[in-house]
């Protein structure tokens, strides 16, 4: 069973549309949501957690419908979003009471390793946590009632380089069993390289393509060569393009390149700015 589906999904505000969005999120992987401000991430997981109303379409959590029996779903999803929600008077000692009484399976040693893991101070106060600090407590809360689920709405934003890659390595842990997966959207495309199963680009509220990770690095690459040399090739071979001073370098599908020319691998984060540039 999918974790998660999204079929024909649209929501239309007065200068926005979330476009007829369509979006699989399989058992035991990770898919990452990439955009630029404004693309529609934070829309769609409002949408999928049933904060905002959709204008037509499906989303199914675990095969249900996401505005059927909410509450029971809502126990199976640890969400972290970008304002935490967390009242600014409480410290985690006091947040953890709450949740004991809020979630089903809230596990209260779980809660305290994580607290100790990411080295959140007990006593201190929410207001007075930095943007970091606050991330963190938001995702030791998210994952400390054994959720099914993670959905991560900038997740790591704020977070320092170490402990950002030690967050990654707890999300890409949590999958390693088959019947978790995470949802998570991020501007940082570096930190969803390392982990994410699946990539979804979405550009001012269109999905520009979804595919497993691996198969976009091996599809995709980028070729340095004259303007001359890129004319020759199959436009379908041609996905983006930079002019530079010395020629032109150009996002390419490497099946259509013929052999002996030199195509250089391409990451995640190249492959979404010349599509999205493309698009422009």
């Amino acid at each position: 069973m999918n974790a998660l589906e999204i079929t024909n999904l649209t929501k239309k505000y007065k200068d926005f549309q979330l476009d007829n969005l369509n979006l699989t999120l399989p058992s035991g992987c990770i898919l990452g949501l990439i955009g630029e401000n404004g693309a529609g991430k934070s829309t769609t997981i409002k949408l999928i957690l049933d904060m905002i109303k959709k204008d037509s379409g499906t989303i199914t959590i675990f095969g249900k419908d996401n505005q059927t029996d909410i509450h029971l779903t809502k126990q199976d999803i640890g969400v972290v979003l970008d304002d935490v929600g967390i009242p600014e008077q409480f410290t985690p000692k006091q947040v953890g009471k709450i949740m004991e009484h809020t979630f089903a399976n809230w596990d209260n040693a779980l809660y305290e390793r994580y607290i100790n893991q990411l080295q959140i101070p007990k006593e201190k106060i929410f207001k007075e946590f930095s943007r970091g600090m606050k991330m963190k407590l938001g995702i030791a809360v998210a994952m400390a009632h054994h959720p099914k689920l993670l959905i991560l709405d900038e997740a790591t934003s704020g977070l320092d380089p170490v402990v950002r890659d030690e967050v990654v390595e707890m999300f890409g842990e949590f999958t390693r069993d088959e019947s978790h997966s995470v949802l998570i959207s991020s501007h940082i495309v570096s930190d969803l390289e390392k982990i994410c199963d699946y990539i979804a680009f979405l550009h001012k509220g269109k999905l520009l393509l979804m595919e497993e990770k691996d198969i976009l690095l091996e599809q995709y690459g980028i070729l340095q060569c004259t303007q001359e040399q890129l004319a020759q090739l199959p436009q379908q071979a041609i996905k983006g393009k930079k002019v530079l001073p010395y020629g032109v370098q150009a996002l390419v599908q490497k099946e259509f390149i013929p052999d002996g020319m030199d195509v250089l691998p391409v990451t995640i984060e190249e492959l979404f700015i010349f599509m999205v540039k493309e698009c422009a």
